[in-house]
């Protein structure tokens, strides 16, 4: 019996939702299609499906007014918000140094040792000349061109030829009929004179002997090698400065307290529920209410669709985003609703 009763309040919340309270006329068939936001007809089928497992829903509104219609929308949770302190920076030490104390002062020291080197005696050099050979005696291959003279020659371009032409003047007709009259005359036979390049001389070869070439150098050979001898290099001694440790470093450490701050949450102490208001319904409405509600809407920087009196999708959808950001029951058009935007009825 308990399932049932929850399965006639959901169609009957289903209806509501979807055409709040239907009657008879345009308006009504307007708002009664197929159109209601999808958004808010799940997040009402979620609330339902929450509220199914939350104890029993009475199936009528209590207190009702004649006149009037009700529906089941949905209040906004209800949220506090709470203060509690964290810690930012957890307590840690810090290690502080103490640098050590030099003097400066100067010292005498070695720069170099007492030590022996080498001392290179040169080696002496002397000029020789020698002839070389540069380039080996060859033969080498010459190559004569071919030459060519231009010669003229006389060509046939057409034989003579005799051909038919028609013949002109009066004293030449001897068809008294048409009037036309053919001459048989001859053609000179044509020339033309084309010059060509003929060989004359085929291209050679022959050979040249070419004689070796040598050339004179002069060289530098040694005359006496490089010698070495060992000399005895002195100790040197300089004064230089020096940095030399007073006192030593030293380390010391610092206890550093944490930190804390105090940040606000926001929780939520009551869950949102369907509870039975009065609404907004072609019972107790008409066109001028709803125009002055989408100018309200407009007003509050809200989109309600074409200002028509109407009650469409547009409208229902501008009416819900303005309940959810002004923490209103959403899911219908409420009295309360009507009173926040200040319309009438």
């Amino acid at each position: 019996m308990k399932a049932k009763s929850y399965g006639f309040a959901i169609a009957a919340l289903s209806v509501a939702v979807l055409s709040g309270c239907a009657n008879n006329g345009p308006q009504g068939s307007a708002h009664n299609s197929l159109d209601a936001d999808t958004d808010r007809i799940a997040q009402l089928e979620a609330e339902l499906d929450r509220l199914r497992h939350s104890g029993p829903q009475g199936l009528t509104p209590p207190n009702p007014k004649a006149g009037e219609c009700y529906a089941r929308v949905l209040t906004p949770a209800t949220f506090e918000t709470r203060s509690h302190t964290i810690e930012t920076v957890a307590p840690s030490q810090r290690i502080e140094t103490t640098k050590a104390k030099y003097i400066n002062t100067t010292q005498r020291v070695i720069a170099t040792e007492e030590s022996s080197r080498l001392q290179i005696i040169p080696a002496t050099f002397k000029t020789v000349t020698d002839t070389i050979i540069v380039q080996e005696a060859s033969t080498r291959l010459v190559q004569t061109a071919a030459t060519f003279r231009t010669v003229s020659e006389k060509i046939l371009v057409s034989p003579a030829r005799t051909e038919w032409k028609k013949g002109r003047g009066p004293i030449q007709k001897i068809d008294t009929i048409t009037g036309e009259i053919m001459c048989l005359v001859e053609v000179p036979a044509v020339y033309k004179t084309i010059t060509k390049r003929i060989l004359e001389q085929p291209a050679s070869v022959r050979s040249i002997e070419v004689p070796a070439r040598t050339k004179t150098i002069s060289r530098r050979v040694v005359d006496q090698p490089a010698t070495t001898r060992s000399v005895t290099v002195a100790a040197t001694y300089k004064d230089v400065h020096i940095h030399k440790l007073l006192q030593a470093a030293s380390q010391h450490t610092i206890n550093i307290p944490g930190q804390t701050k105090t940040i606000s949450q926001r929780i939520k102490v009551l869950d949102s529920q369907l509870e039975w208001r009065s609404i907004l319904c072609e019972t107790n409405t008409n066109g001028d209410v709803v125009r002055r509600l989408q100018r309200a809407l407009r007003a509050n920087n809200y989109n309600p669709g074409p200002i028509d009196g109407i009650l469409g999708r547009e409208t229902l959808a501008a009416v819900n985003s303005y309940q959810k950001a002004n923490d209103l029951a959403s899911g219908q058009l409420t009295i309360a609703t009507l009173r926040k935007l200040g319309v009438s009825q």
